[in-house]
This record gives structure tokens, C-alpha cells and sequence, in this order.
């Protein structure tokens, strides 16, 4: 990954973040007859076929989540002000994309960020993200930020890289009630324009 070491650098997931995933997941379950029902922050439990009260096995659940990264996560809508927040840090700093998506779901996401302009190196992940992030800000002698919506994301950044700052952003509305938070460890703003502002006096 080339990044300017003198340039400060911001590490960005993509969803809930930059975009709206649920909201993509969503429609993608409706057009398998599906239900897609936000009563908690989590993913699995919130896929219900029509009528049930049970939802979907979880095995279930995730085949049509490996299903969605292959075939439908292009059918996202971008978080409102991502674009233009990223497009104006850029000019200062290194921009990453630091996701957790499966292996087959590269090209599809990197198509969706580039018709989205934002067309920034990406970065794959599995599990926790601060060992890669701690690689990453080890490559540039500036500072660093990390932008996520899980707390577990959030805090193992704390844990292998605690002089990067950490915000939490949760783009959906309807979620943002039943995110956990901790603000006291991982400062949350779910509104763009206030978190580049955050953002640039964090590491600029």
C-alpha cells in the first residue's frame, strides 16, 4: 500500500460509515421474499421470512450475506456528506478504506467506491481491525485516525495502536438508537460534516 509518510492518515470502514449498507442488505432480502427487520444492532437476527416470529438460522442468514458481497452489495447508497467529507480530507491526508468483507467481494466493493468517487486504496480485512491498522499508521511518521461503527473494531484499534484516534459513525438512522456506544473511549458523531471537523482536529 503506497501512502505519503508525511501526510496524516485516516482509515475508514465502509459500512455504516460510508455507506448504507443495511439499507442495501435490506432491499437485496426483499427480492429473495425475505424480511429485513431493524429491532436490534445486529445483523443475523434481523432476517425473518414474512409472517415469522423467529428469525432465520443464522447459516441461512449468512449464506444471503456472502450472496449480497457477490451479487448486490453495488445496490448501496452512500452515507449522506461521506463523499464530500472524504474528497476534502483527501487533500491533506492519506485516505484508506480498511473494511471486512469476504475475499470474493473485492471487486464489487472497490467498483461500488470508485462510482461513488471515492476511489481510495482498499484494504480487506478479517477480524479484529488494530493489528492491520497499527501496521498501517507504523507507515507514516504523522498522525493517524480510525473511523468505524463497532465498538469491537474500535477498541482493538485502542488496544494495538492507542495513539491513533478513533471516532464511531453510524450512517443509518434507524440504527443509530440501538448501536452500542462508548464515548468515553471512542468519541461518536453520525453526522459527516461534524466528524471531518472532528477529524481535522484530530490530526491535522
Amino acid at each position: 500500500m503506497g501512502v505519503d509518510a508525511e501526510r496524516p492518515l485516516l482509515l475508514v470502514d465502509v459500512d455504516e460509515v460510508l455507506g448504507l449498507f443495511m439499507q442495501g442488505f435490506g432491499r437485496f432480502l426483499e427480492g429473495r421474499g425475505l424480511e429485513f427487520r431493524v429491532d436490534r444492532f445486529a445483523l443475523f437476527q434481523n432476517i425473518y421470512r414474512p409472517g415469522e416470529a423467529e428469525h432465520l438460522p443464522i447459516d441461512e442468514g449468512r449464506t444471503h450475506f456472502d450472496d449480497f458481497f457477490r451479487l448486490g452489495c453495488g445496490d448501496m447508497e452512500p452515507a449522506p456528506g461521506g463523499v464530500d467529507a472524504l474528497r476534502a480530507l483527501s487533500r491533506r491526508a492519506n485516505i484508506v478504506i480498511l473494511t471486512n468483507a469476504p475475499g470474493p467481494a473485492r471487486m464489487a466493493r472497490a467498483r461500488w467506491l470508485a462510482r461513488h468517487g471515492m476511489d481510495y486504496p482498499l484494504v480487506l480485512n478479517t477480524g479484529p481491525k488494530g493489528p492491520l491498522a497499527a501496521g498501517m499508521a507504523a507507515q507514516v511518521q504523522a498522525r493517524a485516525a480510525f473511523i468505524d461503527d463497532l465498538i469491537p473494531n474500535l477498541d482493538s484499534v485502542a488496544e494495538s495502536a492507542p495513539q491513533v484516534s478513533r471516532f464511531q459513525m453510524v450512517a443509518d438512522p434507524r440504527l443509530r438508537p440501538l448501536a452500542p456506544s462508548a464515548p468515553d473511549r471512542h468519541p461518536r458523531i453520525d453526522d459527516w460534516r461534524q466528524l471531518r471537523g472532528a477529524i481535522e482536529a484530530a490530526v491535522f
